[in-house]
């Protein structure tokens, strides 16, 4: 059997528009700084994914600054301040950015059992204390898949303090659900090429007009001045062409049937099982994720067996080092162990049959019934 692809939010499988547009660009030979014919070949292909992606996001095509991936732009987000008002579902990269490594000094966001925020730090309002003014809301959980509602919050925030700045972490979003930055309420966005079949190591900041962001990289001054050294012009490329193919996706509803086959998985699974229990089902998802846990049989293991059986699928956020540990977004929410350690991620994309997702779905059920013969 050939080997079926489970693990869409860790990264999307390079898109046939996304490669054409970089095998194109590999022949335009000039660099987007320089004046001659050759520089203004290569800047045009930079502009024009800029307006790719710019059309995905509903954004204006200058308010965008080219990135090495979200990790880079996230890092770029956050001024110098020794914290941020964040929750313990946030992406690494955001919370490692947010609190300069500190993560234990951050203030956190409390979350209910659907992983939903609540507005309060340990069941005390958020309004009532005193925190930097500088909050990270999620869109979109990469390990979950729950959606929050990032513009009520925003508008709550700012209603209290005005000069607060926000970063809406939108990577798994973005080209899944239909969303433009006019319904974040953010002052900047993160955005990930390879998470909707673009190339990896390619990513953009969203900046809203009047606010600036950190300048991490010194040099030349391209993208504005915001972020030196040459654009990677091939990967921009690739970006803009996948921003393209992803919008395309949306308008087509291609994210529906997606969404049909991700329930028709887990109604196949709650038939057969007793313990298993799929997490932020009572909350709005991304079309195509399911995080489920059974307690006592390890994610870890169950990522082994399913690989040995030829599906890849994920225990969590793939942006750990290969590193396989009980969920903090699961203990966030209330699971505790053994729970939040037998976690495992399904994510689906354009390509998933449902074929491959009953053939998933048999596998696994049969290696839960031996972890429930071996239990008993």
């Amino acid at each position: 059997m050939s080997r079926i692809y489970l693990d869409y939010n860790a990264t999307m499988p390079l898109r046939a528009e996304a490669r054409a547009a970089m095998i194109e660009t590999m022949d335009v030979v000039g660099n987007p700084s320089s004046v001659h014919s050759e520089g203004r070949a290569a800047k045009a292909v930079i502009d024009k994914a800029r307006r790719q992606i710019a059309g995905l996001m509903g954004a204006d095509a200058d308010d965008l600054v080219f990135t090495s991936g979200a990790t880079e732009a996230a890092g770029m987000a956050f001024p110098d301040l020794s914290g941020a008002l964040m929750s313990e579902i946030e992406h690494d990269a955001v919370l490692s950015a947010g609190t300069r490594g500190e993560i234990a000094n951050a203030f956190r966001l409390d979350v209910d059992q659907e992983g939903r925020f609540t507005g309060t730090i340990n069941g005390a309002s958020i309004f009532d204390g005193m925190w930097d003014d500088v909050v990270t809301l999620q869109a979109a959980n990469s390990e979950t898949g729950v959606v929050q509602d990032t513009f009520r919050w925003a508008k709550e925030i700012w209603a209290t303090k005005r000069q607060a700045l926000i970063l809406v972490d939108a990577v798994q979003a973005w080209g899944k659900i239909d969303l433009s930055v006019d319904r974040l309420g953010a002052d900047f966005s993160l955005c990930s090429a390879h998470k909707f079949g673009g190339p990896k190591g390619v990513g953009a900041l969203w900046v809203k007009r009047g606010v600036e962001p950190a300048v991490t990289i010194r040099g030349g001054g391209q993208e504005m001045g915001r972020r030196s050294g040459t654009e990677n012009v091939i990967g921009i490329a690739g970006f803009g062409a996948a921003a393209a193919a992803a919008a395309q996706d949306l308008a087509n509803g291609v994210w529906d049937r997606v969404a049909q086959l991700r329930n028709i998985l887990e109604k196949t699974i709650e038939a057969e099982t007793k313990n298993t229990i799929f997490v932020g089902k009572g909350a709005m998802r991304l079309p195509n994720t399911s995080c489920f846990t059974t307690p006592g049989w390890k994610g870890e293991t169950q990522v082994m067996q399913m690989d040995l059986a030829g599906f890849a699928i994920s225990a969590g956020s793939a942006c750990s080092s290969g590193k396989v540990k009980a969920s903090r977004v699961l203990k966030a929410m209330g699971f505790e162990n053994p729970a939040d350690s037998s976690a495992i991620r399904v994510s689906l994309g354009p390509e998933t049959t449902e074929e491959q997702i009953m053939a998933f779905a048999e596998a696994w059920l049969k290696a839960e019934k031996k972890f429930r013969a071996k239990a008993a």
